[in-house]
């Protein structure tokens, strides 16, 4: 494995341990990925006493170039330099009480240390010391996992997931980002487990739940949470999605898949997180609107509008930001079907004009997310979709273009209406804006200051 070491920090690395006489290992995360292929920027120490100590001798030996952060609470330490985060700590082992996921740690040796790793695969290390530079040791054979794409715990999986529950959610992400199968035992002892997530915090949660929805295919991860029944606890808007149910024969599809199928799609197109939490969010509403009407069948009458006013409960609950990446999904979870109904009906200048004002600078993300929305299985009615969508692209673009709507802002402020009919802040200067805002949207007069001057004089007499 030395080929694998062949960047000059290694060889400080052994040097500083040879010198403090210390067992050092190059463990977890950057060894799995030398087998996967991947480049990996972060590199964990692990020594058997005196974390802190090589921490600080290699810091010292790398230069002004190294930054050197030390945490004493808990025994551990970093040091940054360039591109590079190598983290120290003393191996130890843990144990746990049953109401928190935060171990009691004592000293222990690396056997102790790989025992307490959540799976094989990140169980995997190499030795830095000069009796054992580029050595595997490998005792719950990681390598033969890594080959047949396995994730399993080094240990009970039953005492590894109840030990600290997080680790089922990262099981279900390390699956779905790597495209890895979890072992028959370990997934039972997930379900087993399930309601031990309820100590785990919600930021660490969501942390892992985004990586899951960053994924290549982000409805494995969503599957496995599902079949699990963590999905139930950590977002049960979304688990309401599930099932279908008919009535005097009539069917609507379950809404869950199709929100898959959805996320699946933008995942192609795009690493948006919040693009994707929108496919995720676009259809939510869907179980409180539902209703059976006898001659059309199944309707989600204004699942839109209520969809985005749930976001910022959900963005909450979740510990997702409430800033402008919540308001920017709640534009297109109350926007999405808007281009849908374009596409579908005779195309008006007015409709579109609309839409460009109400996305923004957001349009095109907008159009990503309808287009994901064609989950149908009838390819002629895919390509019909998919065509008249871009004849709504090119009317957006022409209309863009012509009135520069997108980001629009009217061409007679508030302040000035105050100002030329000298009224107080009051209903009537709403009014009259919102009069000229309807005027240009309408194209009944362009986006010109002249024209809604004009426009303003004659709906104010209007008014009286």
């Amino acid at each position: 494995m030395d080929k694998h070491l062949t960047h000059p920090v290694f060889k400080v690395l052994a040097d500083c341990a040879n010198q403090l006489g210390v067992e050092a290992y190059v463990i977890g995360g950057f060894v799995r990925d030398i087998y996967l292929g991947r480049e990996s920027k972060d590199i964990d120490v692990v020594t058997i006493g005196k974390g802190i100590e090589l921490a600080e001798l290699v810091h010292q030996q790398l230069g002004p170039d190294a930054h050197l952060s030390v945490f004493k609470t808990f025994g551990t330490a970093q040091v940054k330099i360039n591109d590079l985060e190598i983290e120290f700590v003393g191996a130890r082992r843990e144990s746990y009480n049953r109401e928190s996921r935060k171990p009691i740690v004592e000293d222990g040796t690396l056997t102790d240390d790989q025992n307490r790793r959540d799976f094989t695969i990140n169980a995997l290390a190499i030795g830095l010391s000069k009796s054992n530079f580029g050595k595997l040791l490998d005792p719950f054979h990681g390598v033969e996992d890594i080959e047949n794409k396995i994730i399993r715990t080094p240990l009970e999986p039953e005492i590894t997931y109840s030990d600290d529950p997080l680790r089922m959610m990262r099981a279900i992400r390390f699956s779905t980002q790597l495209g890895f199968t979890i072992e028959k035992e370990s997934l039972e002892a997930i379900s087993k487990n399930k309601d031990r997530i309820k100590i785990v915090s919600k930021e660490r949660i969501t942390d892992e739940l985004n990586k899951i929805i960053l994924s290549p295919v982000p409805s494995v991860g969503f599957k496995l949470l599902s079949d699990t029944g963590l999905l139930a606890m950590i977002f049960p808007e979304m688990m309401k999605l599930h099932g279908v149910e008919t009535i005097n024969g009539k069917s609507h599809k379950d809404n869950f898949y199709h929100t898959l199928e959805v996320l699946d799609n933008v995942a192609k197109k795009s690493n948006n997180l919040w693009l994707r939490w929108s496919a995720i969010l676009h259809d939510i509403a869907k179980p409180a609107t539902k209703r059976f009407e006898p001659e059309h069948g199944w309707t989600f009458h204004g699942h839109e509008d209520k969809g985005a006013r749930m976001v910022p409960k959900i963005f909450e609950a979740l510990r997702l930001p409430l800033n402008e990446k919540m308001k920017y999904v709640q534009k297109l979870v109350l926007l999405h079907l808007r281009p849908i109904v374009l596409a579908k009906t005779e195309i008006t200048d007015s409709a579109v004009r609309r839409v460009l004002f109400e996305a923004g600078d957001d349009v095109e993300d907008l159009m990503a997310l309808c287009e994901a929305d064609i989950t149908t299985k009838n390819p002629n009615k895919v390509k019909r979709y998919l065509q008249n969508f871009e004849l709504v692209r090119e009317r957006l673009k022409e209309l863009e273009e012509k009135d520069k709507i997108r980001n629009w802002q009217p061409p007679v402020s508030g302040e000035e209406i105050m100002t030329i009919f000298n009224l107080a802040p009051c209903k009537k200067v709403g009014d009259l804006k919102n009069a000229l805002k309807d005027a240009i949207l309408d194209g009944i007069i362009p986006n010109d200051r002249e024209e809604a001057l004009v426009f303003l004089k004659a709906k104010a007499k209007e008014l009286n």
